[in-house]
């Protein structure tokens, strides 16, 4: 989970990050990194997460709204 901002774009570096770590990973086992899927995003970055590589995000905020919301 990147750090919140309202600002998606800040998110990108910790996605393209976590995206390089994973394909690191799987070449030194010598596994197709797209067999490893990444859950990295959530209501207010989720789209750039998707960009980045995201198999799996988390909309939650999107559907149901926050806490105390009615």
């Amino acid at each position: 989970m990147a750090p919140f901002t309202d600002v998606p774009e800040r998110a990108r570096p910790h996605f393209r990050r976590l995206r390089d770590l994973r394909d690191a990973v799987a070449l030194d086992r010598s596994i197709a990194p797209e067999a490893i899927a990444l859950s990295m995003g959530m209501s207010q970055d989720f789209e750039v997460a998707i960009e980045e590589g995201a198999g799996y995000v988390r909309i939650g905020t999107a559907i149901f709204g926050t806490t105390g919301e009615t």
